[in-house]
């Protein structure tokens, strides 16, 4: 029979945690199910009824005591110049609680009747009852924006350097906070806005010169708003770490552990090992670094690490998620030193299947740290002297096993995209040198896919012990995409299959049709828009792009929260400690998963604009260039190429595609010429004149020379105002039936 709490117990557990207090988190507290929760309601009600919990919306607190974080009126200053706040809700029996500001200097001026919304910490022995540190002013969330400033005899302009703001904004003599012409600022929108005229701002941030090569990443790190500083108590926190003493964990030091990893990689999240055994299968090790030791729920560099939700990469350097103490030393599997560990080993049989798995919480050694090139080599025949000594006893059996887990890879048929990933190389100076495509070596493949089999194993135990985790799922793309996907293969000549239920091995066959012919990239590219963003969640919808019905990250906690999160249920699933997931840990779950799920998303968007600047950086010295590429967008105010030498993305404005008037089809996103038929579409062949790069804003305009190897017939040389409604002719309607089949995919 379920044990009901005592009114007592019940605001004991409301006051200890003020921000679960829906009658579902409750209830999910002391473990009260089914018809027991009328009994809860019951007493929920009656302390109401006594005036000793105050029901708000659907959640509960105690009315003698104040939310963390809750709305305050400012008073007037008192004597000695502090400013103090009243709660606009108190409905305790005691006296009204005196709370004092603590406000830092880039806060803005405060003064009697302003309403903010403050983060409350309780305080004894004082006059007052708590401090409050400002969040932001009640019906105030000014917009920000990032842009050059330029100056003038009134104050200033800003020039955003987002690609998508094209208004100025006016910046008043006493609002330039000291910026320089031509400075890099951010600033924020000053009073409301106007229907007539530029919008106005006050600068709060002076970050120097927008043509310094370092200036790039920082631009968007604040654009973005990626927190790229770590606060005092974190790195205190952080300093406090010691090394993990073997205690209670398994002694893996004999074990040959090594890493591999890119050549300037600073944090070692991961390290493998193979031992072949006599019947031709093979024990597969798979450490990761146990960041869960050091980053403890509820702690500060907790709550900054669920923050940050992962570590963004830029080209010239690392926002990470953890302190470098940690990130970089404590919980980084250097070699020749002794870390904690959590590791899996997996016996996989001659064919690749996973046969079993078991997870350890251990301390180990790794014997060298490697990189991917110098492994590949050694396997390609060229050993150098530090993997000499490891190449029979530990690469060539890294090697077997990942012979045997390809052939159950070929039998799974995950999705086999071939996108080159580019790769920005810069300067000492942080200039940017070269615009190259990696190389996708078998070493890479290895870890890849060494790292999917940890994954997975991990999901499928705390499934089996039946413990909250947070899923990676990937749902399988809409019709509607599948559709349109189909449109543009048929357009190239290929075959999507249909009427069956989609597999990845279906796509995988239309992608195999495109290799190596002119249409290959399109048809990647068009794939990948198809399929739907992969996200976290506590719920599992499965992993269609890998074709796994469970799927987690357990391999990367140094840089991805996520995986801290897995990492924790599989401590708590195995009673390895009391530092695992937490009953707050798994009431958040959902709001964890939406959380990180859209820090990822700004961590890609962050870097995707950092690679635009640097290629404009880049190609801004060849003005005038004429360069090949293919259409890969089609857009109401132009047409996009994807250039072939350096991946980046071009636009040809309307103005440059000749005299006549373009009709924008956005169903198979094609343009028409009004007078000529003429059809652009996605996935054809252009050569075109660079004529603009903006390394500021990363945007580079090009214009149009040759469409398929033929210059574009001129229609005509009328003004292109509006074009006027009409009929099309049969030819030219016949030119657009054609044109929908090549109806482009958004990602």
């Amino acid at each position: 029979m379920t044990r009901i709490p005592s009114k007592a117990e019940i605001l004991e557990w409301i006051s200890e945690n003020p921000t679960q207090t829906a009658k579902r988190d409750i209830a999910r507290a002391f473990g009260i199910k089914g018809a027991a929760r009328i009994d809860l309601k019951r007493l929920l009600r009656e302390l109401e009824d006594e005036g000793r919990l105050e029901k708000r919306k659907t959640s509960y607190r105690d009315p003698n005591t104040l939310p963390p974080v809750t709305v305050l009126e400012v008073l007037a200053p008192d004597a000695d110049g502090d400013l103090f706040a009243r709660p606009m809700e108190w409905a305790g029996e005691g006296a009204e609680p005196r709370i004092l500001l603590t406000l830092k200097s880039s806060d803005p001026a405060l003064g009697a009747g302003n309403r903010i919304l403050g983060r409350l910490t309780e305080v004894q022995g004082e006059e007052y009852t708590h401090t409050a540190r400002l969040i932001r002013r009640i019906g105030t969330n000014p917009q920000r924006i990032l842009g050059v400033f330029r100056a003038n005899s009134e104050g200033g302009r800003i020039l955003p350097v987002d690609k998508g703001q094209q208004k100025e904004w006016v910046v008043a003599a006493g609002a330039t906070g000291g910026a320089k012409d031509g400075e890099l600022v951010e600033a924020e929108q000053s009073g409301p806005k106007g229907r007539m005229g530029l919008p106005k701002a006050k600068i709060v941030t002076r970050l120097g010169d927008p043509t310094e090569p370092r200036a790039v990443s920082l631009i968007a790190i604040h654009q973005h708003g990626i927190p790229d500083h770590f606060p005092d108590a974190v790195i205190a926190e952080a300093d406090r770490a010691k090394p993990a003493p073997l205690g209670k964990r398994e002694d893996l030091r004999d074990l040959p552990l090594v890493t591999i990893d890119p050549w300037d990689a600073r944090d070692h999240d991961d390290a493998c090992c193979v031992i072949p055994n006599p019947d031709g299968s093979f024990a597969l090790w798979v450490a990761i670094a146990d960041v869960a030791h050091y980053v403890t729920p509820g702690s500060e560099l907790d709550r900054e690490a669920r923050k940050r939700g992962n570590s963004t990469y830029f080209p010239d350097r690392v926002v990470p998620m953890l302190p470098d103490i940690l990130s970089g030393d404590l919980c980084s599997l250097h070699e020749g030193v002794e870390r904690a560990c959590i590791a899996v080993e997996m016996q996989v049989d001659g064919a690749g299947n996973k046969i079993s798995h078991r997870f350890v919480r251990g301390l180990m050694t790794s014997p060298a740290s490697l990189n991917y090139e110098e492994v590949q080599a050694a396997i390609d025949g060229d050993i150098n002297e530090k993997v000499a000594p490891l190449f029979d006893d530990v690469i060539k059996p890294l090697y077997a096993c990942y012979d045997a887990l390809r052939t159950a890879r070929s039998v799974r048929q995950p999705l086999e995209l071939d996108l080159p990933e580019r790769q920005i190389v810069l300067s000492d100076d942080g200039d940017v040198t070269d615009v190259a495509f990696k190389d996708r070596l078998d070493a890479h493949r290895l870890i890849e896919e060494f790292m999917v089999l940890a994954n997975v194993a991990a999901a499928e135990t705390l499934i089996a012990k039946r413990t909250a985790q947070l899923f990676r799922v990937h749902e399988e793309p809409s019709q509607e995409k599948l559709d349109s996907l189909r449109e543009t293969a048929a357009a190239s000549g290929l075959q999507l299959a249909k009427g069956q239920v989609l597999k990845t091995a279906h796509l995988n066959r239309l992608l195999a049709q495109a290799e190596g012919t002119d249409n290959a990239e399109l048809i990647n590219i068009s794939t990948l828009r198809s399929m739907t963003q992969a996200y976290y969640s506590p719920e599992n919808f499965g992993h269609f792009g890998l074709a796994l019905q469970a799927y987690a990250h357990f391999t990367s906690p140094i840089r991805r929260y996520a995986d801290l999160i897995v990492h924790r249920a599989l401590i708590s699933a195995h009673g390895w400690g009391g530092d695992g997931l937490t009953p707050e840990d798994e009431a958040m779950l959902g709001d964890t998963a939406k959380a990180i799920s859209d820090t990822e998303r700004r961590s890609m968007m962050a870097e995707r604009d950092t690679t635009d600047r640097y290629l404009a950086a880049f190609l801004n010295d060849r003005l005038g260039a004429v360069m090949t590429g293919r259409i890969s967008g089609i857009a109401k105010f132009g047409v996009f190429v994807k250039l072939d030498e350096t991946g980046a993305d071009g636009m040809i404005p309307m103005r440059n595609l000749g005299n006549e008037y373009f009709h924008y089809d956005a169903d198979s996103q094609t343009l028409m010429g009004r007078d000529t038929g003429q059809i652009i579409g996605l996935g054809q062949r252009a050569t075109v004149k660079l004529v603009e790069a903006a390394p500021v804003t990363g945007g580079l305009i090009v214009e149009l020379v040759e469409l398929d190897g033929k210059s574009l017939p001129r229609g005509s040389s009328k003004p292109r105002g509006k074009s006027p409604r009409r009929k099309l002719s049969k030819g030219k309607k016949k030119a657009a039936k054609t044109a929908r089949k090549v109806k482009r995919t958004r990602r």
